[in-house]
C-alpha cells in the first residue's frame, strides 16, 4: 500500500477514488491533481511507479494544504469565532447546527430529545406534586 504524505492508500482503488483518502481532498480536487501530474485516473493504486508517486506527493504538500495543517486551521478559525462571540462561534460552543437548519425536527440527539418509538414524545416534564 502507498503512502502519500501520510495517509495509506487503499492498493485495489483507482487513483481517482484512492486519492480521496487524504483529508481535504475530494473527487474534483482529486481528478485536477492527476490530471496536472500527468497520471491515469483508472490506474490502480499499486500499480503506480516510484516516480508517479513522488510527483504526487511533492505537488500536492507543494500546493494545498491538507491532513494536520488543514484540521489545525478549521479549528483555529472556529476557536476565532468562539473568541469573538458571533453567532456562528455561540452555535459551535453550544454543538448545535451552525448554517440556518431547523432544529425542532432535526438534531434530536444533540439536544438531548432521543424518541426510540414512533409517539413515545419529549422527555416528560416535572409534573407538579
Amino acid at each position: 500500500m502507498p503512502r502519500i504524505v501520510g495517509v495509506t492508500i487503499p492498493d485495489d482503488k483507482r487513483m481517482e477514488v484512492a486519492i480521496t483518502y487524504i483529508y481535504g481532498i475530494g473527487k474534483t480536487l482529486g481528478k485536477e491533481i492527476l490530471e496536472k501530474t500527468k497520471i491515469d485516473l483508472n490506474k490502480k493504486a499499486k500499480d503506480l511507479s516510484q516516480q508517479e508517486l513522488s510527483d504526487l506527493k511533492e505537488y500536492i504538500e507543494k500546493n494545498f494544504k491538507i491532513e494536520g495543517d488543514l484540521r489545525r486551521q478549521i479549528m483555529i478559525n472556529i476557536k476565532r469565532l468562539k473568541d469573538i462571540g458571533t453567532w456562528r462561534g455561540t452555535r459551535h460552543s453550544k454543538k448545535l447546527p451552525v448554517r440556518g437548519q431547523r432544529t425542532k425536527t432535526n438534531t434530536r440527539t444533540v439536544r438531548g430529545n432521543v424518541r426510540k418509538t414512533m409517539g413515545s414524545g419529549r422527555k416528560p416534564s416535572a409534573s407538579p406534586t
